[in-house]
């Protein structure tokens, strides 16, 4: 039997602009227990790791060796979506921590990411997108690379019509509390909410 969920947020936004951080505190407020952080490039870099003989522990941390073969797994990322736009997804959502009520799809990257949820789990889907100044990435890091941020792997949701919720991480606390309190009492609802 496969897991269901009583809430999915479906994060997506550019590298640097808060992703990771904002699903790590909704986990911390939600608990473990609670609520799953599930990241889509994980079973992506696995398998990754596993063909082209690679240390798969470094490939998911934001360390210079994963950027290192960012472009040659988004190229090989991209060949296996064209055969099957869900694999990643199902394979992210079957594995072990998809036993949770709340899921956190930490980095929805593109159309068919979406989509994916949508389809699959409509009544249940928000979608989050998170958004930071350029100044504001490049003081957390950021450094344009061709090839990766003119990539359908950064771009790809730009154009998308609308967003659930919308959150400028911009470094305004007061504004990310309230927009993660938001999040909060949505999942905290679902969660609430007998089957």
């Amino acid at each position: 039997m496969s897991p269901t969920p009583k809430i999915i947020f479906v994060f997506s936004g550019k590298r640097k602009s808060g992703k990771d951080y904002i699903t790590e505190l909704l986990q911390k407020r939600l608990g473990k227990d609670k609520c799953a952080i599930l990241r889509l490039s994980a079973p992506l870099k696995a398998q990754y790791a596993k063909e082209h003989n690679l240390d798969f522990q470094k490939l998911l941390d934001a360390s210079e060796y994963k950027e290192k073969y960012r472009s040659d797994m988004i190229v090989w990322g991209e060949e296996k979506r064209n055969k099957d736009p869900g694999f990643f997804c199902r394979a992210t959502t079957s594995g072990p921590d998809a036993d949770s009520p709340v899921w956190l799809i930490s980095d929805a990257r593109r159309k068919s990411d979406v989509a994916y949820f949508k389809q699959n789990f409509y009544k249940i889907t928000k979608t989050v997108r998170v958004q930071a100044k350029d100044s504001v990435r490049v003081d957390r890091g950021f450094v344009f690379t061709s090839g990766v941020d003119d990539a359908e792997s950064e771009c790809g949701l730009d154009d998308a019509a609308t967003w659930d919720i919308m959150i400028d991480n911009n470094g305004d606390q007061t504004q990310l509390q309230a927009v993660i309190a938001e999040i909060l009492v949505l999942a905290q609802s679902a969660i609430s909410i007998e089957s």
